[in-house]
């Protein structure tokens, strides 16, 4: 157990006593919660269940089934060895020429190839959290700030601003319209900011949007661009779920936008990318920075010495990223399953009464449990929240921690498991929805001869906590 030292706010640095990292968000404490107790169909079956982290385990079979066919990718077979020597030394900052080669094309065909990615322009980062905290070093000052539509990913506090100093202020965005950005609210957002004497450097929009899964169309974007134009300030497009887009309409590009808007500043421009959704692969660290901007390509390109990724990984992943046959397999087959995913567990939702944003990318659901809460505030959904975790055994994030404007909202991720262990999230009874005494009441069928007493979570007590194929009816109860 690590303590805290008395006097460590004299000992150590502010960012190092600081509690901006975000840490302690909901967020964050439902994954240290999976961490404690984190659920195994064998081993631990009354474990917490993870369905807070947003992670594609979908075509890993893929994956390997290339590794296996193409040994000589890794400088560790006996294929490969021979490299060995020439990817150990050392690497310019620069990265592997036939890497930012293979980056650039595949970025390009996730788009559709309606675009093309300038290798030269591709500037590496350790993920999307390195690149997104790169990229606010090269743009702003500590105390700028930027404007983001809301709700957005909570760990952007910490990405965006822990160590840069910079703050975000949000955009409210609300359910009425899909939280969809709008002019006046963008707008007010902005002329609120210059009221409190704050400098507003940019514009931070994610497409696909996380956590809602929706894309924006080409009407906003158009929009936003000449929105941050006439303001003279920088449009950050994060851009990391790019090829998640599993039912229309597609995924379009703030690069493809500006293709036909002659008369806009491109240095305003920057994406921002990485292999850890669209490829399932974020323990390679792999992140990108693309900007129209030289200086910002020059000044992120000496930053990213400090969180380069590895030259063994670049090799490797040029490799597989240039063979044209596999990866319109694998985008191809990528989009299928998520798209069988999604459908099969939001049918199961809306079996028992449990409805979710409509949305057609990403590896999560927006789901609304307002109808649950005992009060429709932060802290009513926060108390559903920790009954959730606590009771139900599923970690699930609140729409609070993604600064929703609008109590009752979570975030569900559907892609980060196994079939089997998805069916037993999802089997259950279909019975009716009944109101007794003002609550709601609902029978599900669980795997096992456990009973839980729990709140109003109609079916979204989906967890699979014993091995029996009999199982009981459970009441959720308040």
């Amino acid at each position: 157990m690590i303590e805290n030292v008395g006097n460590d706010q004299v000992l150590l640095s502010k960012i190092a006593t600081s509690n901006h990292h975000g840490e302690n968000s909901e967020y964050f404490e439902g994954w240290k919660a999976y961490d404690r107790d984190p659920y195994h169909p064998t081993n631990n079956p009354n474990g917490v269940i993870q369905m807070g982290l947003a992670e594609n385990q979908l075509c890993f079979d893929l994956i390997n089934e290339w590794m296996m066919q193409n040994p000589q990718a890794s400088i560790c077979t006996h294929e490969g060895v021979h490299r060995f020597m020439d990817i150990a030394i050392f690497q310019d900052y620069h990265g592997l020429p036939e890497f930012r080669r293979a980056i650039a094309k595949f970025m390009g065909k996730v788009r559709d190839e309606r675009v093309i990615f300038d290798p030269n322009r591709i500037v590496m980062s350790g993920g999307a959290t390195g690149a997104n905290e790169t990229i606010i070093f090269c743009l702003a000052n500590p105390g700028d700030v930027f404007l983001i539509p809301s709700p957005y990913y909570p760990a952007f506090y910490r990405d965006l601003g822990w160590r840069t100093g910079v703050n975000l202020v949000p955009i409210p965005c609300k359910s009425s319209n899909n939280f969809q950005i709008t002019k006046e609210a963008l707008e007010s957002a902005y002329e609120d900011a210059l009221k409190k004497d704050l400098k507003v450097k940019g514009l931070i929009i994610t497409n696909p949007s996380n956590p809602l899964g929706t894309v924006l169309d080409k009407g906003t974007l158009r929009d936003l661009v000449t929105f941050i134009n006439d303001k003279r300030i920088h449009l950050v497009c994060d851009e990391i779920y790019a090829a998640t887009v599993f039912d229309p309409p597609r995924f379009t590009s703030v690069v493809e936008v500006i293709q036909d808007m002659p008369g806009i500043d491109r240095d305003l421009i920057h994406i921002i990318y990485s292999l850890s959704k669209d490829m399932g692969l974020p323990g390679f660290r792999v992140g990108i920075i693309y900007s129209y901007n030289d200086k910002v390509v020059i000044a992120a390109r000496r930053m990213s010495s400090f969180s380069l990724v590895s030259s063994q990984t670049q090799h490797m992943l040029a490799a597989l990223l240039s063979d044209d046959a596999f990866v319109n397999k694998f985008l191809g087959k990528s989009k299928e399953r998520l798209s069988k995913r999604y459908h099969h567990f939001t049918g199961q939702l809306a079996n028992v009464g449990i409805r979710c944003l409509r949305s057609n990318a990403g590896l999560y659901v927006w789901m609304n449990l307002q109808h649950l809460l005992k009060e429709a505030t932060v802290e009513g959904e926060l108390k559903l929240w920790k009954l959730i975790i606590n009771q139900v055994k599923t970690n699930m994030s609140p729409g609070s921690s993604f600064h929703c404007s609008e109590p009752g909202w979570f975030r569900v991720c559907f892609a980060n498991m196994d079939d089997d262990t998805l069916e037993k999230v999802v089997k259950s009874t279909p019975s009716p929805i009944n109101k007794k005494r003002g609550q709601m009441e609902l029978q599900l069928s669980f795997t096992g001869s456990d009973s839980l007493s729990i709140s109003q979570l109609g079916s979204l007590i989906l967890s699979p906590h014993s091995p029996s194929s009999e199982s009981p009816l459970v009441k959720g109860r308040t």
